[in-house]
């Protein structure tokens, strides 16, 4: 599986390896947040939202991963159910 593409759901800006987010108002830690899926490496709080350093909106942190088409979707797969008469 090829690994995501990571940009702002609001503004499609990419966050690049020298980015930074800080943990506020918890630790103050300086951090990618997207290197640790969220989680601040200082007191491992997990954000569940990201705020774009560009356009300044927040969304869901999930929601900035965009994957290939048809890869990183979950596949459903549907039990059969036998006819009944």
């Amino acid at each position: 599986m090829k690994e995501p593409q990571i940009r702002c759901p609001h503004c499609a800006w990419k966050p690049r390896a020298e980015s930074r987010w800080i943990c506020t108002p918890a630790c103050g830690t300086e951090w990618n947040t997207f290197w640790t899926g969220g989680v601040c490496p200082g007191c491992t709080r997990q954000w569940e939202n990201t705020q774009c350093l560009a356009c300044g909106k927040v969304s869901p942190h999930k929601d900035w991963y965009h994957y290939p088409e048809g890869e990183g979707q979950a596949r459903i797969r549907r039990k059969r159910v036998p006819a009944t008469a």
